[in-house]
């Protein structure tokens, strides 16, 4: 992709599935990342993963010593930020309780918001421009049961990126979300084969997608080829969303 080449890349919830592909796409690409997550085990296989043009920033995104720390790096520099962390807490309505609720919005949503800001106040004081790619789901378009919470963050997602995209254009900022379908990632990978069989048939393509599907798509919005594409969401379902 254009204009990846030696560009500083935060990525949020990139220890794993969707997250570590896309950071190991735009390091193909020749980017410098910045990877920030709970910490975890595979922190080890990241560094053998990413021997150089790699820093990692070890928390999570809803606490204030967290943003500290990643607004301290973006001090160095910021030209793409991926908000790609993301939680569910899945219950029905009546059973579903404040702290599960409240638990989604503060991850999939507000995090989203306070990473945003931080990273557009960096973008526009280096005058560079940038781009800001946010984690969304073909759920908010239809809703998902069980999934209240997770619906209502990921629809939020969608309507706060065209908000940020017409705000930000004037500094050369883009703000774009990409919309999965069913990935195949370890977690989804671990359920029934009756519900993965399900999946599967949802989508036109007769297939679960790959954690790569998502990171091209991430990649592609980031670089210079999407230079004129700004408050759009990606649907990245295989054609789930056409039902």
């Amino acid at each position: 992709m254009k204009g990846l080449d030696k560009k500083r890349v935060f990525i949020t919830g990139a220890a794993s599935g969707i997250g570590r592909a896309t950071a190991e796409r735009f390091y193909a690409e020749g980017s410098e990342l910045v990877l920030i997550d709970m910490p975890t085990l595979e922190q080890s296989e990241l560094k053998a993963l990413f021997p150089n043009r790699m820093t990692y920033l070890s928390g999570d995104v809803t606490k204030a010593e967290t943003l500290e720390l990643i607004k301290l790096e973006a001090l160095k520099g910021i030209d793409v930020l991926v908000n790609n962390a993301g939680i569910t807490r899945d219950a029905t309505l009546i059973k579903m309780t404040d702290d599960q609720w409240d638990q989604v919005i503060a991850v999939n949503l507000t995090a989203i918001f306070k990473l945003s800001r931080l990273a557009a106040e960096k973008m526009k004081a280096a005058g560079n421009g940038g781009s800001i790619l946010n984690a969304a789901s073909v759920v908010a378009h239809y809703g998902n049961f069980g999934q209240a919470n997770y619906s209502a963050t990921k629809a939020g997602v969608i309507a706060m990126t065209k908000t940020m995209a017409k705000e930000l254009g004037k500094d050369k900022i883009r703000v774009n979300a990409v919309a999965p379908g069913f990935i195949a990632t370890a977690m989804v990978q671990k359920m029934p084969e009756k519900v993965l069989a399900m999946m599967e048939e949802k989508a036109s393509l007769k297939r679960l997608g790959n954690p790569a599907d998502i990171a091209s798509a991430y990649a592609f919005l980031a670089s210079d080829d999407a230079s004129y594409i700004t408050g759009t969401c990606l649907n990245v379902d295989g054609g789930t969303i056409l039902g």
